[in-house]
């Protein structure tokens, strides 16, 4: 058997006190991942509401279907992260924030957080309920389907859809993706699990302080490129700036070593040619409508696009709501327009009839990253972008300076110049969503992004998906047999664990110990066997073996009762 960790008492997030049960592992490839009901007779998962089976879900009632797709995405991650201790999601169906035109559609994080235990990667770090008990081997918060005993808390807007909540739109309960214009349940909560499974910082964004003054593992990794170091090296003022300066990546080797095979080629941008004074590369939002940007891009010189101001609906000579009226320093050039009043299109198209090469759209409000374009018009050309304010006041006292939009094709979609996954770090900071997601400039679009793309499928892992890869840097490392030894680095990587030496029906007796590199005596003694040509050679190599481990973990009585068993043997 293994040996158990020592028990431990570990400070939590939530309740104080919770202690690692000493309990022996057991191999069972895979996370299992429960999902607790925690809704009450009648509504949420219990509502009895007829439904008709759709896209591979099978319930017969609203709330039969919702479970079903819960449990569907919780075995969609539990195919992808091993563990020898049940990982329990405590979930309700109820109404949340809602109005006609947003809604919230759900949330997950963990109920506890866990340091200082045995088998933990790093002293003083916290680590996610769920990954903690991965690293321990066995469950921290024992119990069986309560609050108090899960390790995340998930709630999902059973108002969707209904009458002033997005209503038109609705929940996609099916398990094959094809959602048309409704959101698909299954991806949303394959996002909102992976925050409870680690995928989330425990610092607080907001003060850049960190929980008992030690960070989570997820922290260690976010690297903030203008001042080139990592959050646990940071005092809280610099964390702050960090999850505000749109600089902030992800350091971690498995995130960086996957992403060439996921993410694309080619980082959206302005490029302002001369002179030096401005002269770099600017970062854009780019269109819905128009042709995508393309490498080398299109190059022309700056000029302000003006046109006739009409009172009320358009009151502003620079926002290319009407009829642009310099067309002829507009033509052959790249204009700037200001946003506001009419549509994104519009704007656009109006600059393309004054003979526009490109648009650029200088936001009318502070904040960063530049948003994209929203809009339709199949008549449009001529490439546009979004620009911050501030970036946009600087081009508007450059014009005539010469600028290229295009795409940098040495650098992926998503990652910054050195090839490190960007995270998202707007400004202003958005609660909830800053620092603990993709940044959205990925492409091809990401689970982890703060918004539901709907080209997502329902992959976590790569070549469609960065965030397994994250997931093992944090400490979900890969482990067939759940021994709590890397694959990469178990000796045996299927290893018969727990209970007696037993060799072919005779049991010795003796505890099945094992060892550091991965293997139990049982897998050794199997080794034994294979590698023998004959009966001789293997109770030679038992005998050896077994004379080994009698210097220091079993005694001379254990070592005759596994020889003897070997010799009784018709091995090999």
């Amino acid at each position: 058997m293994k040996t158990p960790p020592v028990r431990k008492t570990l400070a939590t997030m939530l309740v104080a006190g919770i202690a690692f049960a000493a309990l022996p592992l057991q191999a069972s490839a895979n996370a299992q991942i429960h999902v607790v009901n925690g809704n009450a007779p009648g509504v949420g998962f219990n509502d009895p509401t007829p439904a008709a089976p759709i896209g591979g879900n099978p319930g017969v009632t609203i709330g039969q279907q919702r479970l079903i797709a819960f449990q569907a995405a919780a075995d969609i991650w539990g195919a992808t992260l091993d563990s020898a201790a049940q990982i329990d999601i405590f979930s309700t169906f109820e109404p949340l924030t809602c109005s006609a035109t947003s809604a919230v559609l759900g949330s997950a994080g963990p109920l506890y957080v866990f340091s200082d235990f045995p088998g933990a990667p790093q002293a003083g770090t916290w680590y996610h309920s769920a990954l903690a008990g991965k690293l321990f081997g066995s469950d921290p918060v024992p119990g069986v389907d309560t609050l108090a005993s899960s390790d995340i808390r998930a709630r999902f807007n059973s108002n969707l859809g209904n009458v002033g909540c997005l209503s038109g739109t609705g929940w996609y309960l099916g398990l094959d993706t094809i959602h048309g214009t409704q959101i698909d349940l299954v991806t949303v909560l394959l996002h909102e699990f992976g925050h409870g499974l680690g995928f989330s910082a425990i610092t607080n964004s907001s003060s850049g302080s960190m929980l008992n003054g030690i960070p989570g593992a997820y922290e260690t990794f976010l690297h903030d490129n203008a001042t080139n170091k990592n959050w646990p090296v940071m005092t809280n003022a610099e964390r702050v700036a960090s999850a505000i300066g749109g600089k902030l990546a992800w350091s971690g080797a498995t995130v960086t070593s996957t992403l060439p095979g996921v993410l694309s080629l080619g980082t959206p941008l302005l490029r302002v040619n001369a002179p030096s004074s401005i002269a770099g590369i600017y970062a854009v939002g780019t269109a819905s409508f128009g042709p995508v940007l393309n490498s080398p891009g299109t190059t022309g010189n700056l000029v302000i696009a003006t046109d006739a101001a009409i009172p009320v609906t358009s009151p502003t000579t620079t926002d290319g709501c009407s009829a642009i009226d310099n067309g002829g320093a507009v033509s052959g050039k790249i204009a700037i327009i200001d946003r506001g009043t009419c549509g994104f299109a519009v704007k656009v198209k109006n600059a393309q009839n004054a003979g526009a090469i490109a648009v650029i759209i200088a936001d009318n409000a502070a904040g960063s990253p530049p948003a994209g374009l929203g809009g339709a018009d199949p008549t449009i050309t001529i490439p546009s972008v979004r620009v911050t304010q501030a970036d946009g006041a600087l081009l508007k006292a450059h014009v005539g300076d010469s600028a290229t939009l295009g795409v940098d094709m040495t650098v992926y979609a998503g990652a910054d110049a050195t090839g490190h996954a960007l995270m998202y770090s707007p400004s202003p900071l958005q609660p909830g969503s800053s620092v603990s997601h993709w940044n959205t400039s990925a492409f091809r679009n990401q689970l982890m992004e703060p918004a539901i793309n709907g080209d997502l499928t329902h992959s976590v892992k790569a070549p469609e998906d960065l965030t397994l890869a994250l997931m093992r840097d944090i400490g979900w490392y890969p482990d067939q047999d759940v021994d709590g030894v890397p694959d990469g680095s178990d000796q045996c990587a299927d290893s018969v664990l727990g209970g007696t030496v037993v060799i072919q029906g005779c049991d010795s007796g003796v505890n099945n110990l094992f060892f550091a590199n991965g293997c139990s005596i049982v897998d050794v003694v199997n080794q034994c066997g294979a590698s023998a040509a004959t009966h001789d050679d293997f109770t030679g190599c038992v005998s050896h073996f077994t004379n080994l481990l009698k210097k220091n973990l079993i005694s001379n009585q254990d070592k005759a009762s596994i020889q003897r068993c070997a010799g009784r043997s018709s091995i090999p």
